[in-house]
């Protein structure tokens, strides 16, 4: 049987350098970072590399790089500690974020009471941004706003340097979960207004289990997690060193061929979505998902056509045709309520046709795209 794995929003391969970069640093560099001998500062040494190399691609400064679990624990500590230190009592959001968002603001108001106010989206998903201005003059309190820049469901890609421009010119932080598009979208830090933003290495072939946090200078913010010095006293926590060089080496692949990669995925989806529509007729992208300049290159959300019956043995049909693709986040896996993303912009009627994310990598190829959708079509016909 084919095996034909098209779910690389929800993680991707680990590039082979990565993992020799690791099994290295497992066999050979094992002392804690922490310790003051050789063993310890051979790896404090390329701890602190690994954190200038992501700076300086970054166009940030070391200092503003935090090193997490990842990109869940990151949204949680800025959000959190934005709220406890910085006096923040609103906070602006939408309600197709990424639950580590969600759930945490929802947290937050309850255990701080602070307001928190979600801005209106348009029928394929995206901010309305005269409703996010006019949120941002309402009261005089301490605002937050929190929108990430590619959404992990649908793919649309939000104008952040406007975003940026808006919390600026009324004085609101301003925080967005890249976890999506770091390691697949060039940055600098400098030339767009943004407060904090959070990275996790799995997306872009790198281990599980590592990230960062970008925060920047003078942020205000205080640990979250305390007991050790570690992360210059930011989180605490015997650093993961094999992680850290893991995610190195995959953000250095990734940034090194960016444009080829890049490409080659681009035109992948390209072939996906025009195999797609000539293929199974009536099918609808969800979002900007099907446009090529309004979505990320990485990922595709394919409404289809068939009645709600044959929708629910879907994702079943095509696991076992050694398939794998998902509903929405694998965050909510082993969860019956669906995409919370396209229960936001979907009709109820829209919603009874299955919807699927299929999300590409370098390391697929058209005859993935090929046998994939000729699976669709057989079941579409069967």
């Amino acid at each position: 049987m084919q095996k034909v794995y098209l779910d690389n929003a929800a993680t991707t391969r680990v590039r082979d350098e990565v993992i020799s970069r690791m099994q290295e640093a497992l066999a050979v560099h094992y002392g804690n970072p922490s310790s003051t001998h050789s063993f310890g500062r051979s790896a404090k040494t390329a701890v602190e590399q690994a954190r200038k190399t992501i700076a300086k691609t970054l166009n940030a400064q070391p200092s503003e790089i935090i090193f997490t679990s990842g990109g869940t624990e990151a949204d949680n500590m800025i959000l959190r500690c934005a709220v406890r230190d910085l006096g923040v009592k609103t906070i602006i959001t939408s309600k197709i974020e990424h639950h580590a968002v969600l759930h945490t603001v929802e947290e937050l108001e309850r255990e701080y009471g602070i307001a928190v106010w979600y801005v209106g989206l348009d029928s394929e998903g995206n901010p309305n941004m005269e409703h996010l201005e006019s949120l941002l003059q309402q009261d005089g309190s301490k605002k937050l706003v929190s929108l990430m820049h590619v959404n992990n469901e649908i793919g649309n890609i939000t104008d952040i340097a406007s975003v940026g421009k808006l919390c600026q010119q009324y004085g609101a932080l301003f925080h967005s979960d890249t976890v999506q598009s770091i390691g697949h979208y060039a940055w600098d830090v400098q030339s767009v207004h943004i407060d904090f933003m959070t990275a996790a290495a799995h997306k872009f072939h790198g281990p599980k289990g590592i990230g960062f946090a970008f925060i920047r200078k003078n942020s205000g913010l205080k640990p979250l997690i305390v007991g050790g010095a570690q992360e210059r006293g930011f989180r605490a926590g015997t650093e993961p060193f094999h992680n850290i060089v893991g995610l190195e080496e995959a953000f250095v692949k990734a940034y090194e061929h960016l444009e080829e990669e890049t490409n080659a995925v681009r035109e992948l989806k390209r072939y996906f979505v025009e195999k797609v529509r000539q293929e199974i007729p009536g099918t609808i992208f969800n979002g900007w998902s099907g446009d090529l300049e309004k979505s990320t290159y990485t990922l595709a959300n394919v409404r289809l056509p068939f009645d709600k019956q044959k929708g629910l043995m879907l994702l079943f049909h095509l696991d076992m045709k050694g398939i794998a693709c998902s509903k929405g986040s694998a965050c909510q896996s082993g969860s019956d309520q669906g995409s919370h993303v396209l229960a936001e912009i979907l009709s109820p009627e829209e919603m009874d046709k299955p919807s699927l994310r299929f999300s590409f990598s370098m390391y697929n190829t058209r005859e993935d795209v090929d046998y994939t959708v000729q699976v669709l079509k057989e079941y579409a016909n069967s």
